[in-house]
């Protein structure tokens, strides 16, 4: 396990939570993949496509999706659930902490996915949860 990297970012989250700039993203409150257990860890990526990806699956269906720019106020890893188990090397850059991501901007202008992707990967993660797969959050 690597502590840290050399990415430089920018960092970005999605999410369908309403923050502000200058809140704090911080551990403790239900995981939006699995079983909705308390997650260990916030999760940040320095690739929008990564980010639009976490704002379109995040839990709460009526709620407007986010993602906003973020910086961390610590220390990082890359995020086992994508680097270690499906795509090694960390090509999605995406990252996890158990320290808080300050929230910098609100990324106004993206494109989300469009339906019938979106439908795939939602019909992977029900097989998934189907299965008992679950995301690490050790």
């Amino acid at each position: 396990m690597r502590w840290g990297s050399d990415d430089p970012g920018p960092f970005f989250h999605g999410t369908k939570a309403d923050l502000a700039v200058g809140a704090l993203l911080e551990t403790g409150y239900g995981s939006n993949f699995g079983k909705g257990d308390k997650a260990n860890f916030v999760y940040m990526t320095a690739t929008l496509d990564a980010a639009v990806w976490g704002a379109e699956l995040a839990a709460g269906a009526d709620e407007d999706q986010r993602i906003y720019l973020v910086e961390p106020t610590g220390f990082f890893e890359d995020d086992p659930n994508l680097t270690d188990m499906r795509f090694p090397g960390n090509p999605t850059r995406s990252y996890r902490t158990r320290l808080p991501l300050r929230v910098v901007a609100e990324v106004r202008k993206w494109q989300g996915h469009p339906p019938e992707v979106l439908q795939h990967m939602r019909d992977s993660l029900d097989k998934l949860k189907a299965e008992g797969v679950e995301a690490i959050n050790d």
